[in-house]
């Protein structure tokens, strides 16, 4: 009776640790993915491209619309966020110089909600409308998300790298208007 009511348990804990290993991918912490995409080289806009008076064009050379630095929540992450309006119209969020951990279910977010620094933010993004450009790329390097085209960025403040599967942020930017 002892050996089934072992095995049973040996079973048990055997099933908890495959389930577990699916859930939390302990290994995603020992693997890097480096990606390296060319960013679009940027100018800032001029006083008088941003008046009100003037027509509005399509610039004629990539447009920096607004930028930020990434914050570290769950994990350690550094690097800079950009919105870049191309010559065509659209607009681009570029992930540069992007160091994080890897993660399972990592997605790039742009929300509504405020980024706050410290254990307070880590759970903020998703507690108000936000826009998921698409999983990470890669944990390291540089990236480019294409922006739908019916998207107010005016509306999404900040960026965030989501951890979907545990509704975390792993780091997250305020984004601040570029302009001369």
């Amino acid at each position: 009776m002892r050996r089934w009511i072992a095995g049973g348990v040996a079973l048990i804990v055997a099933g908890a640790l495959v389930v577990g290993a699916l859930v939390f991918q302990p290994w995603l912490l020992f693997v890097d993915v480096a990606v390296d995409e060319a960013i679009p080289a940027a100018s800032r806009p001029t006083p008088s491209a941003s008046s009100s008076t003037s027509p509005t064009f399509a610039p004629a050379v990539p447009v920096e619309l607004s930028s930020g630095q990434l914050i570290s929540h769950e994990h350690d992450t550094t690097g800079a966020v950009r919105i870049i309006e191309n010559p065509d119209g659209t607009h681009v969020l570029t992930l540069e110089n992007l160091s994080t951990s890897n993660g399972p279910d990592v997605h790039v977010w742009l929300a509504t909600t405020p980024v706050v620094e410290g254990f307070d933010g880590w759970f903020l993004g998703d507690d108000g409308p936000y826009v998921d450009l698409g999983p990470l790329k890669g944990n390291l390097g540089n990236q480019v998300y294409e922006i739908p085209a019916d998207v107010d960025l005016a509306a999404y403040p900040s960026v965030y790298l989501w951890c979907v599967q545990f509704a975390v942020s792993f780091g997250a930017a305020p984004l601040a208007t570029s302009g001369g």
